[in-house]
């Protein structure tokens, strides 16, 4: 999941009286506001970053695991069958032993020569007998070391795996949450569609984007009643989802801006545009601000690369961009 790069600007603009020239230290006070957005843009992407990267890691950890539990299981089996083995070769070697010292009872009072043979071969079979007794318990010890290994193994398994299906579960629920708040949103503002409006997900986000003829005259920030009523629509739905976080977007053509005594230039435009949409939204008392981001795009995000009349037209436009709060899944993996 990624986070679509966005230029930060402040939040609320003072209103400019028309006719009035901007001061240069509100001005500087602005530009000061968007660098300090943009740096917030830098942390945001990196956290998003960090987010995917900490996924993958997780879901590459697993894997790993399952192959050494998989290894240690087959060693195990392995080491099970030689001690199997050895405990035959033991007994073996025991009735052997035994044999022989019914041998030697035997021939004690017998030959002298062959008894110190047969000694000599008792005596060997009993260093035998003790090697492989030392050597099987070699292998019970490397067996019992190998087996508190596999469980540590299968624990450490045990809680990444659940670690990773709580991620899972977290996500799941933000798609569920995010295509439920489309199917509201596409509902609430069905009457505008055709009036130059579109709900659409992307990216796990629900964006609402209205065309310049319904909220704004060329040039101008004041926003149409048509606009007005769909905003306060959306608004509706936004405050009884509180865990909905809100971004407006302005976006101009690439055709430059006329300095005037109110607007400066294309990104002074944008900006000004997705703040008259802000305060529609804070209209209703149950939108909390600090939900809200607005941000100006200007001329560097159009929807068509084009210089057509048409294409230009699409360009100039104002997208709302609801995202849900993934508080939960950042403590998880904080803890992580």
């Amino acid at each position: 999941m990624q986070l679509k790069i966005k230029s930060y600007l402040p939040f609320l603009l003072i209103l400019i009286l028309v006719g009035s020239c901007v001061p240069t230290k509100q001005f500087d006070d602005l530009q000061l506001k968007s660098n300090q957005c943009e740096e917030e843009l830098d942390i945001t992407k990196n956290e998003n970053k960090n987010l995917n990267v900490a996924n993958t890691e997780l879901k590459s950890q697993l894997d790993i695991m399952t192959e050494n539990i998989k290894n240690m299981h087959a060693d195990s089996l392995a080491r099970e069958n030689k001690l199997h083995s050895l405990d035959i070769k033991y007994d073996k070697l025991n009735r052997q032993y035994n044999d022989m010292q019914t041998t030697q009872d035997q021939l004690l009072t017998g030959n002298i020569s062959e008894t110190k043979k047969l000694l000599q071969e008792i005596q060997n079979t009993q260093a035998s007998i003790i090697e492989q007794e030392d050597q099987l318990r070699k292998l019970e010890d490397n067996l019992r070391s190998e087996q508190f290994k596999l469980d540590k193994y299968k624990t450490e398994l045990e809680e990444k795996s659940a670690r990773l299906v709580e991620l899972e579960s977290i996500l799941s629920k933000k798609d569920s949450v995010v295509n439920a708040l489309k199917e509201t949103v596409s509902r609430a503002l069905m009457g505008f569609t055709d009036m130059g409006l579109a709900v659409e997900m992307k990216n796990g986000k629900v964006y609402v984007s209205l065309d310049e003829q319904l909220l704004f005259k060329s040039g101008s920030t004041s926003v149409d009643p048509k606009g007005v009523s769909a905003i306060k629509k959306l608004a509706e739905v936004l405050a009884v989802n509180p865990d909905i976080n809100i971004m407006v977007e302005g976006h101009t053509d690439d055709v430059p801006y006329i300095s005037s005594t109110t607007v400066k230039d294309n990104w002074d435009l944008s900006v000004k545009r997705a703040t008259a949409i802000v305060r529609i939204l804070m209209t209703n008392s149950k939108i909390d601000g600090n939900r809200i981001i607005a941000a100006g795009r200007s001329k560097y995000h159009p929807v068509i690369n084009s210089k057509a009349p048409d294409a230009r037209k699409k360009n100039r436009r104002t997208e709302i961009i609801l995202t849900p709060k993934l508080d939960e899944l950042f403590q998880i993996l904080e803890s992580n």
